[in-house]
């Protein structure tokens, strides 16, 4: 079901309360920018003097009658070159405010978009797997990368100049109706048809820029998968197929972007042509009234002069509310994703742990992905601090998921799972992940050196214990004979090295977090048989006094566990500490089925 969508007001307050570390500087921002008010009224006044004082007699204005000297009032020489010396000195001031506005906006609305990038980037690492699995990476990885200037678009480049406006078209408003007040009552007929075309245009482009952010996220992922999956497109050459899948949802990004354009220049003519219309009214009058002598030329002036800076602010306080649209659509797909509540829930005062013995038990645990097709059912079994469990079975028996489950990737949707006799959903998470090391079948390297992928799991670590924990891997060697030594890049994923050598450096990464549980999930199946003996050796010292849950499909790997536990559909079948019996056991019954299965489509089988 869509989620409702937030009114203007609400999202805007929401991303003002984001933005609270800051309104200090946007208290200064606004003042600053509030200067160009008094400075847009100014504008006009050399115009004023040039054409009633230095062409006609009148005096000057009241102000500067007061502020200047006698001596200059009585020549119009003096009098023409103080209203030149206006004109300079207000674009001077004018340029000034202008640049220090410029800064201050920049360095506010960057810092306020990196902190709520920030916050978006933890809540979407928090998000549950099934969502990212659900939704894909693509899309929080738009969110956080492009959605968070939402805060900048709506709080600076939207809502300040809209105060702002409002203040200068008020002010120009309360001048016009001081000078003449037929005139400026005309000047303002357009106002409501100006705010009812903004309002009824409004919800529409808000629509309309949902659509269009939504396609762009959405053409994003054609281009995450094709590069993150390179090595088979290209395989397959099928270069010019991600090419024409990538041109065809941008193509729907191009037509939606257009149409919601077409709109905005409907809207912005309307407004114009409104203003238009005002400004032939306002003149025709203005004429008639100099013409009666109600107003000097001057005076006509100048009232044009601020009709002008009337409609002007008035056109882009309905283009403002126009382009808000816009960013309030981005903000809606950020507020989206702060609703979404992170992959498992931690108690309101949850128990903290430092260091676990490492005694597991899991109690009739049961879990669904999808609340309707169980992947474990009523699972029991405990195991004593410094055991070595192995677990086997075929793919998609649950092995992964039950690892998964013990570091709370998710919780059960039944039973319970205890950690030295604790309930893990009692546990502070933080802590709870702190005595678990997790080495992968395709061990997962950062694009960075290899002495920051060891120390990832403890980024205050020493050289020395690098340097210690690699050798205890036993990825020393090669890792010295690189040209940069431990400050060799490993590329995105750790492409640059052997599968060998990622999983030795995921293996030395282990041992410098020196958690007091480790979970391999087939740590050898991905590497050449002659180099399992090399990471086995590593895992025999790793393993040595911790708890260790080993799972493999190569049931070599399994031989030195304590205890054997076998899964099938999700069920466990067997639980024995007679693990070469059983490994035995298993390889026999698999060659028998893969004999059976060759047997059947007529080949030759040596048993």
């Amino acid at each position: 079901m869509p989620q409702e969508r937030k009114s203007d007001l609400t999202t805007i307050w929401h991303l003002m309360y984001l933005a609270r570390a800051y309104w200090a500087h946007m208290g200064m921002l606004f003042l600053l920018s509030l200067l160009s008010t008094p400075l847009a009224l100014m504008m006009p006044v050399p115009l004023k003097i040039a054409v009633d004082s230095v062409i006609g007699s009148d005096p000057l204005p009241g102000f500067l009658a007061f502020l200047v000297s006698e001596s200059i009032t009585q020549s119009s020489v003096n009098v023409l070159l103080l209203s030149a010396v206006l004109v300079v000195g207000i674009a001077v001031i004018q340029q000034l405010q202008s640049a220090g506005t410029q800064f201050l906006s920049t360095y506010v609305g960057e810092k306020l978009v990196m902190n709520f990038r920030s916050q978006m980037f933890l809540h979407a690492q928090r998000l549950s797997l099934s969502e990212h699995d659900s939704k894909g990476t693509y899309d929080a990885i738009y969110r956080v990368t492009y959605d968070a200037n939402a805060i900048r678009w709506v709080t600076i480049d939207c809502m300040l100049p809209l105060f702002i406006l409002s203040i200068t078209f008020t002010s120009m408003v309360y001048v016009m109706l001081a000078m003449d007040l037929y005139l400026a009552l005309v000047a303002l007929i357009v106002t409501p048809i100006i705010y009812l075309t903004a309002h009824y245009c409004r919800p529409a482009l808000r629509r309309n820029w949902q659509e269009v952010w939504n396609l762009r996220s959405n053409a994003l992922a054609v281009v995450q998968e094709a590069l993150t999956s390179l090595r088979v497109v290209k395989a397959f050459g099928q270069e010019h197929r991600e090419q024409e899948r990538l041109n065809r949802r941008s193509q729907d990004t191009v037509n939606a972007h257009i149409g919601v354009a077409l709109r905005e220049i409907c809207f912005n003519f309307l407004m114009g042509l409104t203003t238009a219309i005002g400004t032939a009214v306002v003149l025709y009058i203005g004429i008639l009234h100099v013409q009666q002598g109600v107003l000097t030329l001057g005076d006509m002036l100048i009232v044009m002069s601020y009709l002008a800076q009337v409609y002007g602010p008035l056109r882009s306080m309905g283009q403002q509310v126009a382009q808000l649209q816009s960013a309030l659509a981005s903000a809606d797909r950020t507020f989206r994703m702060f609703d979404e509540p992170p992959d498992v829930p931690e108690r309101a005062n949850p128990r903290r742990i430092s260091r676990a013995t490492g005694a597991i038990s899991f109690r009739n645990v049961s879990f669904s992905y999808d609340g309707r097709d169980p992947v474990l059912q009523d699972i029991s079994f405990e195991i004593e601090p410094g055991t070595c469990l192995g677990i086997a079975g075929a793919s998609g028996a649950g092995k992964t998921t039950l690892t998964s489950l013990l570091i709370r990737f998710f919780d059960p949707t039944a039973g319970e799972i205890r950690l030295d006799g604790v309930d893990i959903r009692e546990y502070k998470i933080d802590d709870l992940r702190k005595q678990f090391s997790y080495v992968l079948q395709d061990p997962v390297l950062f694009s960075s050196s290899i002495a920051e992928n060891i120390g990832y799991g403890r980024p205050n670590a020493s050289s020395e214990e690098i340097v210690a924990a690699a050798k205890a891997a036993n990825a020393h060697d090669f890792v010295t004979k690189l040209p940069d030594g431990y400050d060799t890049l490993v590329g995105e994923r750790g492409m640059m090295l052997s599968g060998g050598e990622r999983q030795r450096i995921s293996l030395a990464r282990a041992f410098l977090k020196d958690s007091s549980v480790l979970i391999f999930d087939e740590p050898t199946s991905s590497i050449d048989v002659s180099k399992e003996a090399e990471i086995l050796e590593a895992l025999e010292k790793l393993i040595a006094g911790r708890t260790t849950i080993m799972i493999a499909h190569r049931l070599s790997t399994l031989r030195d566990c304590d205890v054997l536990m076998v899964l099938q559909n999700g069920r466990l079948v067997t639980v024995t500490t007679e693990v070469k019996r059983a490994l035995k056991d298993i390889g026999s019954r698999s060659r028998s089925r893969r004999a059976v299965s060759a047997l059947k489509k007529g080949a030759q089988v040596r048993l």
